[in-house]
């Protein structure tokens, strides 16, 4: 067997080990370190990994639920089978790829040689000119983005290129080590023309979320002269004298132990005009993740909130990685919002069906009152409290969107804008519409 060590920011928490006799997909355990156990902020990585008891001894964690743990870690679509490519991992290889990539993953992990010691391994940090970024953006497809200096950077999950970088008084390095990480996202444009205003759209939409009272990561707007979105990480804390602590988080596939593969609720095609299964996650299976929050209420609120945003603003790719918790010792807290897009606006090229149904509905207008009670039931949420927050929004979104499109008109081309106003001015009065009756249901 060959080993990883597990650490959560600075602190040794267990290792990760493949066995050379099984297929790389079946092939994974993990252990939690006593020392971790014993420590009175101990957590576990993801509810799908729990710490076993104080002192009671402990069998390896294997199976599927580590598996997916850590797949979920890297990086998914064109995105992972460029790193793997470059990595000469083949596509179910985990660990191999974990090995190479997990030195600075999401939230506070860090996969270190299973003979570091925790020993610094890091290298001085490398500054990223905007010519020279500029250059890597306009040939991707000749290098992996997430490839540096010849080295694989960092584990970052999604299907969209990206690279973590440490910001310090306005410029952009390249980190690597125990005690410094990066601090935020460069994520430019995808490469299909449909998509080159994304940076544009994911900047109008997260800063239109804030607005209107959505706790959301912190984004920039920069030119190299490509536009690309700077997205400062939620799982990074600056501390004073310039290090970074990492802080735990999962996405809500670790969280409920499932593979990214069923990151949206439907899974399958159609065939034979029969509807593809639902056995992906689901809005009722994450709001019952909250059985394990420290304030329940806070974040059935926040949940809530995200899952009307992103219908108003019309997004069709709202899916189970695109929500995280923080993870301690009291349990899970929601993390801000991330990748917000308006993604059924014209000529964007995504579907306008919705990853997660809202009740039966995976068509925005098929969201009825029915749909909105069925939704509440499922998910706990008072009808009350669903009526208020969908009038609300449905009230300040339009008004908020059209100032915001005001106020960034000098960065954020009219035609995206526009075009996000449109949806949204439309699905706000429908939505505002369904509200008035969904309290009637059931009486």
């Amino acid at each position: 067997m060959s080993g990883l060590e597990v650490w959560l920011d600075d602190r040794e928490a267990g290792w990760l080990r493949r066995h050379e006799d099984s297929r790389p997909s079946r092939a994974l355990s993990m252990r939690y370190l006593e020392s971790w156990i014993a420590e009175a902020p101990a957590y576990p990585l993801a509810p799908s990994l729990p710490l076993p008891e104080r002192g009671g001894g402990q069998a390896p964690l294997d199976g599927e639920a580590v598996r997916w743990y850590f797949d979920n870690l890297l990086p998914e679509g064109d995105a992972r089978r460029r790193a793997f490519a470059a990595l000469g991992v083949p596509m179910d290889d985990t660990f191999r790829a974990l090995a190479h990539m997990g030195r600075d993953a999401a939230g506070a992990v860090r996969l270190l040689p299973g003979d570091s010691h925790g020993r610094p391994t890091g290298s001085m940090p490398r500054r990223v000119p905007r010519e020279e970024l500029s250059e890597r953006i306009r040939h991707r497809t000749a290098q992996p983005f997430a490839v540096w200096d010849g080295q694989m950077r960092h584990a970052l999950a999604g299907s969209q290129d990206k690279i973590g970088v440490y910001v310090d008084r306005g410029e952009w390095y390249l980190v690597d080590g125990p005690q410094i990480a990066s601090t935020h996202l460069i994520k430019p444009a995808p490469e299909a023309d449909a998509l080159r205003d994304l940076p544009y759209n994911e900047y109008f939409c997260m800063r239109l979320a804030a607005r209107v009272g959505l706790d959301v990561a912190k984004v920039q707007l920069h030119h190299v002269p490509e536009p690309v979105l700077l997205v400062e990480r939620f799982d990074r804390q600056r501390l004073d004298d310039g290090r970074v602590r990492r802080r735990h988080v999962i996405d809500a596939c670790q969280a409920l132990g499932v593979p990214g593969a069923l990151k949206r609720e439907r899974t399958g095609e159609d065939v034979a005009g029969r509807a593809p299964s639902r056995d992906g996650v689901s809005m009722p299976r994450i709001f019952g993740l909250l059985t394990q929050s420290a304030a329940p209420l806070i974040d059935r609120r926040a949940l809530l909130r995200w899952t009307i945003f992103q219908l108003l603003i019309g997004n069709s790719d709202a899916h189970a990685k695109n929500l995280s918790f923080f993870v301690d010792h009291g349990g899970l807290r929601v993390a801000p919002a991330y990748d917000l897009i308006c993604g059924s606006r014209p000529g964007f090229g995504k579907t306008p069906g919705l990853a997660m149904a809202i009740g039966d509905a995976f068509v925005p207008n098929e969201v009825t009152p029915l749909a909105w009670a069925s939704f509440a039931e499922r998910c706990g949420i008072a009808p009350r409290s669903l009526i208020q927050e969908l009038r609300r929004l449905c009230e300040e979104l339009p008004t908020a969107a059209e100032r915001l499109a005001a106020e960034l008109a000098d960065e954020v081309p009219g035609s995206v804008g526009d075009g996000i106003l449109s949806v949204i001015r439309s699905e706000s009065a429908r939505q505002a519409s369904t509200a008035l009756d969904i309290g009637r249901i059931g009486r």
